[in-house]
C-alpha cells in the first residue's frame, strides 16, 4: 500500500462542497485551523499576505475554522467567510467549520497529527492559528505553534518552492 498523503482526503468547501485535496497535488501547502475572535486571528493578514505573494510559484493556503478552542468561531460557514474576506481580503481556500481534535477530529487533522507532533511530542493541537507545512508530495514537513507568525515560515516555503 502506498504511503498516505494528504491528497488522500477530502474536506468541505466553505461554501459546502466536497473538495479533494489531490487537486492541490504539486502545491506546497500550509494548512492552518484558524479562528475568528481569537489573539492570533490577525494572522489572516500574514497568512494572506504569504498567499498573495507565492501563489504564482506554488503555495496554498488552506484554512480550517476551528470553534474547539474557547468557544472563539461560533459563527456558521457563510459568516466565518464574510468575515476573513471583508477584515482581512481573504481570498485562499477556506473550508467547513470541523473539529481539529477529539473523537470528531476531521480525518485530514487526525492525519496532520500523527505525522508532525507538537512541543513534546504531544499530538493534539494545542490552539487556533496551528499550521502545518506540507511539501509538493503531500507529506507533512513541519508544524508550527500559533505563536510562529506566518512571515516567520517564509523561508521555509521559499526552500519547498525552489
Amino acid at each position: 500500500m502506498a504511503e498516505q498523503t494528504v491528497y488522500d482526503f477530502t474536506a468541505t468547501t466553505i461554501k459546502g462542497e466536497p473538495q479533494s485535496l489531490e487537486a492541490f497535488r504539486g502545491k506546497v501547502l500550509l494548512i492552518v485551523n484558524t479562528a475568528s475572535k481569537c489573539g492570533f486571528t490577525p494572522q489572516f493578514e500574514g497568512l494572506q499576505a504569504l498567499y498573495a505573494d507565492l501563489k504564482d510559484q506554488g503555495l496554498e493556503v488552506l484554512g480550517f475554522p476551528c470553534n474547539q478552542f474557547r468557544n472563539q468561531d461560533p459563527a456558521d460557514d457563510q459568516a466565518i467567510s464574510e468575515f476573513c474576506s471583508l477584515n482581512y481580503g481573504v481570498d485562499f481556500p477556506m473550508f467547513s467549520k470541523i473539529d481539529v481534535n477529539g473523537p470528531d477530529a476531521h480525518p485530514l487533522f487526525q492525519y496532520l497529527k500523527r505525522e508532525a507532533r507538537g512541543l513534546l511530542g504531544s499530538e493534539g493541537v494545542k490552539w487556533n492559528f496551528t499550521k502545518f507545512l506540507v511539501n509538493q508530495k503531500g507529506q507533512v514537513v513541519n508544524r508550527y505553534p500559533p505563536t510562529t507568525r506566518p512571515e516567520a515560515i517564509r523561508a521555509d516555503i521559499e526552500k519547498l518552492l525552489a
